[in-house]
């Protein structure tokens, strides 16, 4: 089962210029992500340098959904004779993916390594598809 991104307008846009033009479901709290199905699972990865995960990101599943939510706040400051420079940063990114049907969601599992996130969610296995016979018992 692939999941794909659904695009309302039917544009291929590089994703710089969907931001900007606003195309996108959630333009002011985007986190990039990547997804792939690897070694029997899906496999989601989100860039959030900058962020302690212990406590400025949150990730939980419910309803066949993955939500991830981070929050970032950076300010630097630059004081020289004669000047002074002051810059921040901050938001909160909230990112919801659907998860194919039959995921264990005791069996999510989550790591922090340089600045990305990864989710990693146990492929659901197979149902068989197709009918069984039932046998019929004489009483």
């Amino acid at each position: 089962m692939a999941l794909t991104r659904w695009d309302r307008f039917g544009v291929d846009l590089p994703e710089r210029w969907r931001r900007w033009l606003y195309l996108d479901e959630e333009p002011e709290g985007w986190l990039c992500v990547e997804e792939v199905h690897e070694d029997g699972a899906l496999v989601i990865r989100v860039e959030v340098p900058g962020v302690d995960p212990d406590k400025d990101v949150d990730v939980s599943v419910a309803d066949h959904t993955l939500r991830i939510t981070a929050k970032r706040e950076e300010r630097t400051e630059d004081k020289k004779k004669g000047g002074y420079r002051s810059e921040f940063r901050y938001g909160e990114f909230q990112r919801t993916l659907p998860l194919p049907v039959g995921v264990d969601r005791d069996s999510v599992k989550a790591e922090y390594k340089d600045g990305i996130l990864e989710v990693r969610v146990p492929w659901p296995a197979e149902q068989e598809s197709g009918s069984t016979k039932v046998p019929i018992a004489r009483t």
